[in-house]
């Protein structure tokens, strides 16, 4: 068991509650107002609403649960920088608009080794998984009482990197998908909008944080991770997820 693997397992999570609980009883929600944020980042975000710290961020139709200091410090900064290094990271191009464009990132997919991943027209052949992926995978899946098999790493070298509106509504990800969603560096705002009737709810994603996303959120909900031109440090972002044949 390598330093980072002995961090993940030793580190405090919370909260302190049983897999269920943590699914089924969300935490208490308050509408704080609007961002504190320029105006230009607001334009188009109709009746928005500002989640500072943890708990339920959604209303309804579907949950967003988020968990600040589920990694300890230690350990986030020790994940962090052993995946800034060793990931063998992938510049993919996307079908998008009707054009190939190149991914505003770079990204990494882990799984088993016929568990492929398509999306946006790219089809992710996997990598092996580390021992540190493969702890940090046995984290979320004791807190979400829930198993996963693939793992998309997402680097945002700084603020101009960025991840567009979208869903992870793939038929490989199910019909009502759990995806487990870790974040290490530059804390980065994240949206979620509903598709309906375009009421946006957002956040910060701080270090060390997890964001369970699940239910009909994907079929609801739209979310992305908007530039920041100021931001000047990198992002690392893991979504853990259950795919399923759909042949």
């Amino acid at each position: 068991m390598n330093q980072v693997e002995k961090a993940v397992k030793s580190c405090p999570i919370l909260p302190q509650t049983e897999p269920a609980q943590l699914l089924l009883v969300p935490l208490k929600r308050v509408d704080t107002g609007p961002l504190r944020t320029p105006d230009t980042w607001n334009l188009d975000m109709p009746n928005q609403q500002s989640i500072p710290f943890g708990g339920e961020l959604l209303p309804t139709d579907g949950s967003a649960i988020l968990i600040p200091g589920f990694l300890s410090p230690d350990a986030s900064d020790a994940i962090l920088q052993e995946l800034l290094t060793t990931e063998p990271w992938e510049s993919q191009s996307l079908h998008m608009y009707g054009k190939m464009v190149s991914e505003p990132r770079l990204s990494t997919w882990h799984a088993e080794p016929h568990v492929t991943y398509t999306y946006s027209g790219a089809l992710r052949t996997p990598i092996a998984w580390t021992p540190t992926l493969l702890a940090l995978r046995e984290a979320c899946e004791q807190h979400t009482a829930h198993t996963f098999n693939g793992l998309l790493v997402n680097q945002y070298r700084n603020g101009n990197d960025h991840l567009g509106w979208h869903a992870d509504d793939e038929l490989s990800n199910g019909p009502e998908p759990l995806i487990a969603s870790l974040s290490f560096g530059a804390e980065r705002r994240f949206d979620l909008r509903h598709r309906e009737t375009n009421q946006t709810v957002s956040t910060q994603l701080p270090h060390g944080s997890l964001l369970v996303m699940s239910g009909l959120s994907q079929k609801c909900w739209l979310h992305r991770v908007a530039k920041e031109p100021h931001v000047t440090q990198p992002r690392i972002n893991l979504t853990f997820r259950h795919l399923v044949d759909v042949e």
